[in-house]
This record gives C-alpha cells, structure tokens and sequence, in this order.
C-alpha cells in the first residue's frame, strides 16, 4: 500500500502533536516557577501556600508524554559477595528493534535468556525488574523495540509475522542452547517462532520456553481487554485508532497505533487508581515527602513514556490473536507455513499465570500446554501464582521470591 493511501481522515496525531508543542511553553513556565519557589530563602520558601504552588508547579511540567525510552538503569549487579559492572551492548540492531544484552564483567559461563518484551506502547524498560532478577545467575538479553514513529517508510513492513522473525533471528544470534522468557503479548509470537524453528530443524531453537501472562487462547475466560477486541469488527480498529506519523518524525507517513492512544485505553481502566495516586502524589510534593512522592514519579515516568505500534502489526495481533484465534485453533500460517506446536519436542515449557490476572486471566496461557502435545510430560509445567495481578506475575516481591525460583531451575535443569 503505497503511503499516500495511508493518510488517515481524523489527523489525531496532528492534533496531540500540536497540543503538545502549544503547552511546551506553559510548562517551560511552570518549570522556571517552581524553580524559585522551592529556592525561596528563608521562611518563605517554608511557606505551605508557597510548597503548595510549587507541587502544583512540578504537577504540571510532568502533564505529558515522552516518546524515547527511559534509561534501564542498571549498571551493576551482585554475584555472590561481590558487585561486578553491566554494559548493555547492543548485540544486533534491525530497524525495528536492537537485540540489546546486559554484559557483566565475569567471565563464568551462565545460561543465555532471551526475554521477549511486548510491543504493546510502552518501552521494554517495563522489564526492567524481570532483567534485575534474571541477572546474577544468567546471561540475560532482551527485545528492546524501536519506537515506529522513528522508523522511515523505506524500512517497510512490521507485522505480525516479522516479530515472528525477530524472535527466530535473536534465538540464532545467541545461538544453539540458550533459553527464552516471553512475558505477556509475544507469548503467541515466541511459542510460534519455537514451533516453527522445530519443524525446520532450526538448531538455534532454545531448550526452554517460558510463557508468562499470554494470551494463547483469549477464548478461556475473557477479559474486559479480550471483550474491548471482538466488540468491533476489525474495520473499527482500523478506521477508528490508526493514524499517519507527522511529518517532522523520521517515520513520518508510516501508519502506526500511536503510543498516546494506547495509553489511554490503559488509563481508562483504571481511571479511578490514577488520579487517586497522582493527587497523593501532589499532597507528598506539598508536603515535603520526598521518599513517596520519588517512588510515584518514578512508575510514571516510565509509565508515560510511550511508543507507537506499526499499524499492521497491532492490527495483526488484534485479528489474529485476540479475535480469530489462529494458533489456538490450529490454523496459524506465517509467511505461508502453517505452523505447528506439536513439533516442538526438545524444547521444555513452563506457562505462569497470576490468579487475579485481569488482562491475561487464569487459563489462556495454560493453553499453550494443549498446543504442545509432542513434549513429553516432564518437559511440561505450570504453575499458577496466587494472589498476584498481571505485572505481579514478572515484576515484585512474588515473582522474586516464587516465580522466578521456577523459572530458573527450569533453565537449570534443561541447560
């Protein structure tokens, strides 16, 4: 499809676009104020009515969206008794996504991960705490994807069968032996690209699979997010949430789902949560509680920091998985092989579900087991967490402690 059938009739982009740029100068403003008020000498700068103003200062520069990703921020990791240095070095760069590994300077031999991040709007760095946990006792590399909005047209296509791709060439990149953890939406993605590297013989395929909160098989206990997808037929998903990066961007005239609508579908959720937490967190900036409000600002940063979706990947995703079902009911083909889960034999699985799990529930990942019937039971686990939502599953004090031992005496077992 040529870009000039892309451009799409609402120019929503434009409009946020220019929203954004007309409010840059109040919040330059907002900035400059809060400045010198919170460097007031003396009692004045002690003032409630002056910490108040400032809060409401700082509450208005950080009304808005950043589309680069935030730093992971892990420059050191504790092996044993001692720290030793990370290096993220970028293994292999596609225009779309950078095989990034967290190098340590060690020179033991850990088991290789490759974690499979979502492309769902946000950056990878959302895995940030999944990639701390793994990292003492692995050699971890992750997916970070490219924001669409910075990729030219020239690059062409991004769809669904292209992550498919990605995930095959990281696995070869690694090479033969290493493992891999998909968490939430390339679930689908990770097992198809294992299915169909054990039909080719592909020798890079990896001796463990794990699938963490997937949707495999969105037909078992659908939730709001599964019922938002088959309540509109797929023209509404095209006509109604895709538009034409502006001109200004190095991707301009690529369709993408931007990252700011994404986010909002998010929000909405939960709207009632964050504007309880984004009045609390104006209360700690008013009063003084550094220590709350850093922790707040913190999950937001990353939180608001969005990128946007190729076009014909979301809509892919929406159809294929969400919608029609296409793995779950066997007739999932990818650049014309159908592909087929019963192959895999070698390579061991475990699925992970959270028992309050609200956009992946109990049972669509567990699905994949179904798929998987050539592996032999002991190459086969499960295992549901109770009492943890959908980021509890990879992120948190639970995954930490019971999640996480499973996944690597998985990797252990099978290394």
């Amino acid at each position: 499809m040529s870009p000039a059938a892309w451009v799409a009739p609402r120019m929503m982009y434009y409009a946020y676009q220019a929203y954004s740029d007309l409010m840059e100068p109040v919040r330059a403003a907002a900035r400059l104020t809060q400045g010198m008020l919170q460097n007031s000498p003396g009692p004045l700068g002690d003032m409630m009515a002056f910490r108040h103003l400032a809060a409401g200062c700082e509450m208005l520069t950080r009304a808005t969206l950043t589309h680069h990703r935030p730093p992971y921020g892990i420059d050191r990791v504790k092996l044993g008794k001692r720290e030793v240095g990370i290096i993220e070095e970028a293994t292999l760069v596609t225009p779309f996504g950078t095989l990034l590994r967290f190098k340590k300077d060690v020179e033991v031999t850990q088991p290789r991960v490759l974690v499979v991040a979502p492309l769902s709007g946000h950056y990878a760095t959302l895995l940030r705490g999944t990639v701390e946990t793994l990292l003492p006792e692995h050699d971890v590399y992750i997916t970070d994807w490219h924001n669409a909005r910075d990729v030219s047209i020239a690059h062409g296509r991004f769809g669904f069968d292209e992550y498919v791709d990605h995930v095959i060439r990281f696995l070869e990149t690694l090479g033969p032996g290493a493992h891999v953890v998909a968490v939430c939406q390339p679930c689908v993605q990770v097992l198809t690209a294992v299915a169909l590297m054990a039909e080719n013989g592909n020798k890079a395929q990896p001796r463990s699979m794990t699938l963490m909160a997937g949707p495999i098989d969105c037909r078992v206990n659908p939730t709001e997010v599964n019922n938002l997808a088959t309540g509109k037929p797929i023209e509404w998903f095209e006509k109604n949430l895709l538009d034409v990066v502006p001109q200004r961007f190095a991707g301009a005239g690529r369709k993408v789902y931007p990252g700011f609508v994404q986010l909002t579908a998010f929000m909405s959720m939960n709207m009632e949560r964050h504007i309880k937490a984004h009045m609390e967190l104006y209360e700690n900036l008013a009063a003084g509680e550094s220590e709350k409000a850093e922790a707040t600002k913190t999950f937001y940063d990353e939180y608001f920091a969005v990128l946007d979706l190729p076009a014909e990947f979301y809509i892919e995703t929406v159809q294929r998985v969400f919608q029609e079902y296409h793995l779950a009911e066997g007739r999932l083909v990818v650049h014309g092989q159908k592909v087929n889960p019963r192959a895999i034999r070698r390579t061991a699985l475990l699925t992970v579900e959270g028992e309050k799990d609200d956009i992946c529930s109990v049972g669509q990942t567990l699905a994949a087991h179904d798929l998987c019937t050539g592996l032999k039971p002991y190459l086969r686990k499960h295992h549901l967490q109770p009492g943890v939502g959908h980021y509890g599953v990879f992120n948190g004090r639970r995954w930490n402690s019971q999640i996480y031992p499973l996944v690597r005496n998985l990797i252990l077992a099978h290394d």
